[in-house]
């Protein structure tokens, strides 16, 4: 359609299609095809979209800024497990647009509008996963999560939430009615898994790392190929000749199954995998009376053979269980199987087998929370101590841990008790050594008989963890009480005759004097 210029708008119906429409189905598809140009297509104001589009696709200093803030906020929620604060980093990523503007520019056939959305799409990537790697550097939380593992084995699922999230995306676009919320469900598509692959880098985890950044690649793609479908159904258009066109409609067609090919055998294999967990778990019930209850329940397919097991809470125990269950389960896999059976005899009453389970599930929930605290004590330890966590000694049996400090400026005996002793109060139940380096003893001052309480208790305190020979001068009686406590304790001390009646000094006999 020509204006007064004499130039193509943007709102040029579609081409009249070649000769499919002469074909019976062709005959049958033109009233549907010429309803969706008059009443769609034309109500599409194409120059407002392309123009919209286009402006949001370029790289920006905000563009940036919001993109490692939404990735931050990511890969915060992924390393707490909290789907709560991955979903506020949906809320601010700005990812949508360079895709989308990728997939016009492709229906368009605007190759400089190409470069310059794929250039976005780069810069925005790499800057998301430099600062969620940074993240990681620094946090003392480096364990996967749930959260990060979900997004490591991409399947066919992930692929249609991709495609479903580009469809509802470039409708809200076309039409005129994009917002927030739908930038949240692009970014659903790909923030987790951008983030996922930082963390992957910054941990050296390249399983994470090349499941994650599949992942991702999978989604972005498939976004900006529908995004370029839509765009060609409603009708936008383009520079690309006939032939052209078609050729990128193959194209297109071919890279959806190329990537939903490897997806669906994913797919399948964790549907494999959860179908195998039902069968070996109604396997296992039927050695058992009804009201026994199976739990854990393990599968590792890639043993030989290939291993199960399982915790039963049941009120009669059966001594040929593992037997009859690799019967069972060699004839339903067709393939060797080792069994292994934790039975746990409770009361006959209906609910004793529920009481059971649940018991052991807050045992184990305690015993996980335990674990935890107990990393964190040895972060703690580590942090303070100026060492790798590998050089924390930790006991688990006696329940003591300790490490050797490295020396740091300016800080006294004193200051190292107090660290040793913050440690030990979060950690009650454990005893915590925090040897420090070998630094000079304080002297004590004695006033009126009474010895200043802090330095003492350092001098105490260092002697017994460093466990090196001492020498103690002055102090009167206030010097022999001390020691007598040091003696107490173990410590090798030896009493010099000389020294004020108003001060203690104490040295260590290895250090020059």
């Amino acid at each position: 359609m020509a204006d007064s210029a004499g130039t193509v708008s943007d709102q040029t119906p579609l081409r009249e299609p070649p000769g499919w429409v002469h074909s019976p189905l062709g005959r049958a598809l033109v009233p549907l095809r010429r309803w969706w140009v008059d009443s769609v297509v034309e109500g599409v104001d194409h120059t407002a979209v392309i123009a919209k589009v286009a402006s949001e696709s370029r790289t920006s200093p905000r563009y940036i800024f919001m993109t490692m803030m939404s990735a931050g906020i990511a890969i915060l929620g992924m390393l707490l497990s909290s789907p709560a604060v991955v979903i506020g980093a949906m809320l601010l990523s700005p990812l949508m647009s360079p895709i989308l503007g990728a997939g016009f520019a492709l229906a368009t056939g605007k190759v400089k509008w190409l470069q310059i959305s794929i250039r976005a799409l780069a810069i925005g990537t790499i800057a998301g996963i430099a600062f969620t790697a940074l993240i990681v550097l620094v946090s003392p939380l480096k364990t996967v999560t749930p959260e990060i593992a979900a997004r490591t084995q991409p399947n066919l699922f992930d692929l249609l939430v991709a495609l479903f999230s580009s469809l509802a995306g470039s409708y809200a676009m076309i039409r005129g009615r994009e917002g927030t919320i739908v930038g949240v469900a692009i970014a659903t598509a790909l923030m987790p898994p951008l983030a996922a692959v930082g963390y992957g880098l910054a941990t050296l985890n390249w399983t994470v790392f090349g499941g994650a950044l599949a992942l991702y690649v999978t989604n972005f793609l498939t976004i900006a190929l529908t995004a370029t479908v839509m765009a060609r159904l409603y009708g936008f258009r383009t520079d690309l000749s006939t032939r052209q066109g078609w050729f990128q409609n193959v194209g297109i067609f071919l890279v959806f199954i190329a990537l939903a090919i490897p997806l669906g055998f994913s797919l399948r294999q964790i549907a494999f995998e959860a179908n195998s967990q039902r069968v070996v778990q109604e396997a296992i019930a039927e050695s058992f009376p009804e009201n026994a209850r199976v739990s854990d329940v393990a599968i590792d397919w890639d043993s030989e053979p290939a291993s199960v097991s399982a915790t039963v809470f049941t009120p009669q125990f059966n001594s040929n269980a593992n037997t009859e269950i690799v019967r069972r389960l060699t004839r339903r896999f067709d393939t060797p199987v080792a069994v292994a059976l934790d039975q746990f005899r409770v009361g006959a009453d209906p609910g004793a087998a529920e009481e059971a389970q649940l018991a052991k599930a807050r045992a184990e929930q305690q015993e996980a929370a335990s674990e935890a605290q107990i990393d964190a004590m040895i972060d703690r330890l580590a942090l303070i101590a100026g060492k790798d966590r590998a050089a924390v000694t930790v006991d688990r049996d006696n329940r003591r841990a300790s490490v050797e400090a490295a020396a740091l400026p300016g800080l006294t005996l004193a200051g190292w008790r107090l660290l040793e002793r913050r440690i030990a109060e979060s950690t009650p139940e454990w005893s915590v050594e925090l040897r420090p380096p070998l630094l000079a003893l304080p002297p004590i001052t004695v006033t009126e008989g009474e010895t200043d309480s802090e330095a003492r208790q350092a001098v105490l305190w260092a002697v017994q963890r460093l466990s090196l020979p001492v020498t103690i001068a002055g102090g009167g009686e206030a010097g022999e009480s001390l020691v007598a406590a040091l003696r107490t304790r173990g410590a090798n001390v030896t009493q010099a005759e000389e020294g004020s009646a108003d001060q203690i000094d104490v040295r260590w006999q290895a250090l020059p004097q």
